[in-house]
């Protein structure tokens, strides 16, 4: 089993150091969803790509998911509002998540495996990873950490203070882009490993489990990464034990934990700050 599964659980720590620090940030953006309609058109951009003739696993196709995700990016970043504005964000970005959804089936059927690549886009193939592409998207991924090392500043105060950037006359916008650019790189890179599905729960249930025990953002992170690989562990050992589909199960488990971890808070466990 360790042989078999080992690849898969060094996937899932990968994944989940990244996504379970961005989920902080959609979190305390309140943009829940921001996730699966970034994903929904990397998944649109490879759909295309497929409908042009592009070998699915190749670098042009994941420059097509790379141009489509961008392009969300710029969307959001354009109408993100302040406060309670004429159209929630939320709303333009589940519009955009329907869209990109309604034209990835549109295209699906006039390109050739357009069904079997929209099947893979949804669950993924995480239990098939092979170590090279770990290591290549290790690398990726590090890459992304450190660029987020940098602007840690930046990215932090637009996230959770954006009305005190806004007073000290931050480009929000722009800052914002590139927020949602590098965010839409991770999950461009991670969607076709582990599927709209577990990616949107890798960046969401970590994030909230931490919000619901601190507010101080080491502490998060920490509580984050774990409940990330407690979960992780739990999905891939079951589905082996019980011959249950990896992705799937590994999503069950996380909510599990969520679960238990509302249980545990409403025991008192956590900063005494947050209110329950």
């Amino acid at each position: 089993m360790l042989q078999f599964m080992f690849a898969p659980f060094v996937a899932c720590m990968v994944l989940v150091a990244i996504h379970s620090y961005l989920g902080l940030h959609v979190i305390a953006r309140e943009v829940i969803f921001v996730d699966l309609s970034l994903a929904q058109m990397a998944g649109l951009g490879s759909v295309v790509a497929l409908l042009y003739g592009v070998a699915p696993d190749s670098r042009t196709a994941f420059i097509f998911s790379l141009v489509f995700t961008c392009i969300g990016a710029a969307l959001f970043a354009l109408t993100r509002t302040r406060g309670k504005g004429r159209v929630p964000h939320e709303a333009i970005i589940g519009i955009v998540y329907v869209a990109a959804s309604a034209a990835a089936i549109l295209v699906a059927d006039k390109a050739p495996r357009g069904a079997e690549a929209l099947h893979d886009v949804l669950e993924g193939s995480i239990i098939w990873i092979t170590w090279p592409t770990i290591v290549k998207k290790g690398a990726a991924y590090v890459a992304l950490g450190l660029l987020h090392f940098a602007l840690r500043k930046q990215f932090l105060k637009i996230s959770f203070h954006p009305e005190e950037a806004e007073r000290e006359g931050w480009r929000i916008r722009a800052w914002d882009f590139l927020f949602y650019v590098s965010f839409g790189v991770a999950v461009t890179m991670s969607v076709p490993v582990a599927g709209v599905l577990l990616v949107f729960t890798m960046l969401v249930v970590p994030a909230v489990v931490a919000f619901l025990f601190s507010r101080d953002i080491r502490k998060m992170i920490w509580i984050s990464w774990g409940t990330g690989a407690l979960a992780s562990l739990l999905g891939l050992y079951i589905s082996y034990v019980g011959n249950f589909p990896t992705g799937p199960l590994i999503v069950v488990m996380y909510a599990l934990v969520l679960l238990g971890a509302g249980v545990l808070r409403k025991l008192g466990v956590g900063d005494t700050a947050v209110v329950s």
